[in-house]
């Protein structure tokens, strides 16, 4: 008797009715959505760090000032990558939805070299700063401005590195709908970082040179 109840047992643990199959659902837009969650919550760090530099943008406790430390023809070319960067990232999209795997991945790569240009040119800048004693601990001044400025530049490291990550996801599966959507998610990423820049170069940079 017990071993046809063992039997028995072993049949409907080995049969298909009784296993439970388990579809993962991903909600409609749900990761834009988080997505944008995400972008606001940064949208609150730099707010706060331009906030800070507002109160001690003026603090040069007797060190250099914006305007002489400042090289705005450099920092204008610097800018003019990360633009040419957001225009180049709106070409790969362009493609993407071309459904054309290879432009995509050049538009991607340009992107992304134009982005590497624009952090060398920042720590090119950070460099020469701090060695003319003109680092983060010499003024309330520069604390504020490393800080703003730094951030920024990490943010663009991370889109890099997520960058050169999705190369490699599209050029092994192609344009599917899960990387489509990731590459949707980068885009407002790196189109933010322009916005948050053309802040930096305006209240930062321009108005540092103002006597």
């Amino acid at each position: 008797m017990s071993e046809i109840s063992n039997t028995s047992t072993a049949t409907m643990s080995t049969a298909p009715s009784s296993r439970y199959y388990v579809k993962e659902h991903h909600p409609e837009n749900g990761t834009l959505l988080g997505f944008w969650m995400y972008l606001m919550s940064d949208c609150l760090i730099f707010a706060c760090l331009f906030a800070t530099y507002a109160v001690l943008g003026r603090n040069y406790a007797g060190g250099p000032t914006g305007a002489e430390l400042f090289d705005l023809p450099l920092v204008a070319i610097n800018t003019s990558l990360l633009l040419l960067s957001s225009i180049t990232y709106g070409f790969a999209m362009l493609a993407m939805q071309k459904k054309q795997v290879q432009t995509t991945l050049v538009w991607l790569a340009i992107t992304g070299l134009l982005g590497a240009g624009f952090i060398y040119l920042e720590l090119y800048e950070f460099m020469h700063l701090i060695h003319e004693g003109a680092g983060p601990q010499r003024s309330g001044f520069l604390t504020s401005f490393f800080a703003l400025v730094a951030t920024h530049g990490l943010h663009v490291t991370f889109g890099i590195v997520w960058l050169i990550t999705l190369m490699f996801q599209v050029g092994k599966h192609g344009l599917t709908h899960e990387n489509s959507r990731r590459l949707m998610c980068l885009s407002m990423f790196w189109h933010f970082l322009d916005v948050v820049w053309i802040g930096v170069f305006t209240f930062v940079y321009l108005m540092g040179v103002l006597p």
